[in-house]
């Protein structure tokens, strides 16, 4: 009796289509701008392994009767793991003896990773697959879980639809089709249009509540399991109707020129889709956020895979001399080594780039140095001997042949065992470690901490009283307006002005955030918002103003994030009237964006229209401190403490108070 591969012969036109697919990728995730729908190499991949796998359940069932569970889980177990645990393990030492500030951060990644939950996990921690911000080594996993949890389920699918044998193959084929239409259909109707914010706004454009966590949706489709297997199933269905010891044994036999025609057809299709198409492009109007491309989520990962299945047809078809083409030696070696490509370039890539921003074509050449032999040594000493039971007969002991292989053979249990000692105490470092933030995320988060750590401001709060006025703040019966307590020895003597008493207020986004520790720390009262806008800061001055907490003196930035109109400049002007307020301070706003320019010049007219008003030039000011500035955002945020203190520096001029300079 056969084994279930005699029916699956070896396809080198398929090695160089993986290898194809991988280029793609690889180049894409170096920089999105060589090839900007290079991210579709992995849809290649699925197309190619629905084909393979379902090829190879036919061929067990017809051979043996049935399908063995077992088995085959157990070959993919031996196929796909050893690679990925080596490439956890040596990212697990790296960090632990060159990164352990960051180790914490990524427990639920190698979790994830492991467990093969990748793209479950970044749905809903908000890992969106587009977003550049940061260290993400084990990002690219998500296309792995997806696999995996098809090879889970997919065997057993088979061996329910495979009963009643062959005749009805292609009966079965169309369903398979129709659930992958039905399935791109669904995307298509779910797809948001617009710009989708990188957080979730008060808006939820584009954002779904599940369990109180916020999901995006678009990410959500892209990354999840049920609506990426449409290519997995398309793959599944033309190995059901296109299996290559048959279409030798028919009439397809003598098709190899036609064949040809319709794998130019598909490889033409598919080189001009990667050329086009787009994952996510930088919003109109969000600072951060995405505009994700209609066209790839309505049809273009359909039209992905049909292109593929015409290269399949040729890749699998002996008469073809496009499959020979494409199983031409340097195309097969990359195909070959294609999985350990996969899993090694992205955590080197990451390593090597500077957070946010493409590799160099310098760094490029030396990422792929290093990611070459990585592959070539795991290929040929981790997955293929695993793969084929040697790595069982090592380990159980025989006897070497020679002084020379038993000395090799010394030499292997000794790297093993560093390894295995490295990995345990990498294990141990990144189950232990804290969750420490990272990059811009540390600003941030210390901002908050300081805005968190300010003492309540409010109606009721003492903040006297002084020598000079006598009295100090207290309750009204209403809660509406601030009222005022007599000390009657000095009642007498003084006057006073409630608001002196409420501390200069600032308000803005995340550009001021960064800098709330320096302006906190002499008394400023702050509220500031990551991708805060206009309409967000009104209705934060708004509740402010009925709570009694703005005084003499409010600075505000606003307009990084997105348009101002005016009438959320109109908002904003009327919570701070002159009688109430004399001294505004407004800054504009610096973003390597197309807004930018409008809300400066609505800025820079304030003062003609409330003479109160005082503008601070911060985009004509910062390029003071240009090279201190966040290089991963285009300059947008503070990054060194000189940017921070010279931001704060602006605002305390402004303000007129020589003592807060600092």
């Amino acid at each position: 009796m056969s084994t279930p591969s005699a029916r699956v012969p070896y396809l080198p036109g398929l090695d160089g289509l993986r290898a194809l697919a991988v280029a793609a990728v690889i180049a894409y995730h170096a920089d999105h701008s060589w090839l900007t729908g290079g991210f579709l190499g992995v849809e290649v991949f699925f197309v190619i392994s629905g084909y393979l796998i379902t090829l190879l359940l036919i061929g067990e069932r017809q051979d043996t009767g049935r399908i063995r569970l077992g088995r085959f889980w157990m070959r993919r177990a031996r196929r796909l793991l050893p690679a990925l645990f080596l490439m956890l393990a040596a990212l697990a030492i790296y960090l632990s003896l060159f990164d352990r500030d960051v180790m914490g951060a990524y427990r639920g990644d190698f979790l994830g990773g492991i467990f093969y939950g990748s793209n479950w996990f970044q749905i809903w921690v908000g890992q969106g697959y587009a977003s550049a911000e940061g260290l993400a080594p084990l990002r690219h996993l998500w296309s792995l879980a997806v696999e995996e949890q098809f090879y889970l389920v997919w065997p057993i699918v088979m061996a329910l639809v495979l009963r009643r044998g062959g005749p009805r193959f292609l009966r079965k084929a169309i369903w398979f089709v129709v659930i992958a239409v039905g399935l791109t259909a669904a995307t298509a109707v779910l797809f948001v249009e617009g710009d989708v914010a990188a957080e979730c706004s008060a808006s939820m454009h584009g954002y779904v509540t599940v369990f109180d966590r916020c999901i995006n949706i678009n990410e959500a489709m892209y990354l999840g399991t049920i609506p990426r297997i449409s290519a997995l199933l398309l793959g599944s269905a033309f190995a059901m109707v296109w299996r290559p010891d048959a279409i030798m044994r028919g009439r397809a036999r003598g098709w190899g020129r036609r064949i040809d025609l319709v794998a130019l057809l598909g490889l033409g299709a598919l080189g001009l889709l990667v050329t086009r198409l787009f994952l996510g492009a930088e919003a109109d109007d969000v600072l951060f956020g995405l505009r994700y491309d209609p066209w790839l989520f309505r049809g273009g990962f359909l039209a992905v895979g049909v292109g593929t299945l015409f290269a399949i047809a040729a890749a699998s078809h002996r008469k073809s001399w496009v499959g020979r083409l494409l199983g031409i030696r340097p195309l097969r070696w990359v195909g070959t080594r294609s999985y350990g490509l996969y899993l090694y370039h992205w955590p080197v890539f990451q390593v090597l780039r500077e957070p946010g921003l493409p590799l160099s074509a310098i760094r490029f050449a030396v990422a792929l140095a290093i990611v070459l032999p990585i592959t070539e040594f795991s290929y040929r000493f981790v997955e293929t001997p695993i793969r084929h039971g040697r790595l069982g007969a090592f380990l159980r002991g025989q006897r070497a042949r020679s002084r020379a292989a038993a000395k090799g053979r010394r030499r292997i249990i000794m790297a093993t065992s560093v390894l295995a000692v490295l990995s345990g105490y990498a294990a141990v470092s990144v189950a232990i470690a804290d969750v420490q933030c990272e990059g811009q995320q540390c600003d941030f988060a210390a901002g908050n901490a300081a805005i968190g750590d300010q003492p309540p401001v409010s109606p009721g709060s003492t903040i006297g009283p002084t020598a000079s006025t006598g009295v100090v703040p207290t309750t009204p019966g209403d809660g509406s307006t601030i009222g005022f307590d007599t000390i009657p020895e000095l009642a007498t003597t003084t006057t006073f002005d409630p608001l002196e008493f409420v501390p200069t207020v600032a308000a803005g986004e995340s550009v001021m955030l960064g800098a709330a520790p320096l302006l906190t720390e002499v008394g400023i009262v702050v509220d500031a918002q990551v991708s805060q806008t206009g309409p967000g800061l009104a209705e934060v001055l708004e509740r402010m103003r009925a709570e009694g907490r703005l005084g003499r003196t409010v600075v505000i930035q606003i307009g990084t994030n997105g348009t101002v109109s005016d009438a959320s400049f109109a908002r904003i002007m009327a919570t701070v009237p002159a009688e109430l307020t004399p001294r505004v301070v407004v800054l504009t706003v610096k973003a390597p964006r197309g807004w930018i320019a409008e809300n400066n010049a609505k800025i820079r007219a304030l003062p003609a229209m409330y003479p109160h008003v005082t503008v601070v030039d911060w985009e004509v000011a910062a390029n003071e401190v240009a090279g201190e500035l966040s290089e991963s955002d285009g300059g947008i945020h503070l990054e060194t403490p000189l940017a921070k203190q010279f931001y704060a520096n602006l605002i305390f001029d402004a303000i007129g108070r020589p003592d807060l300079k600092g």
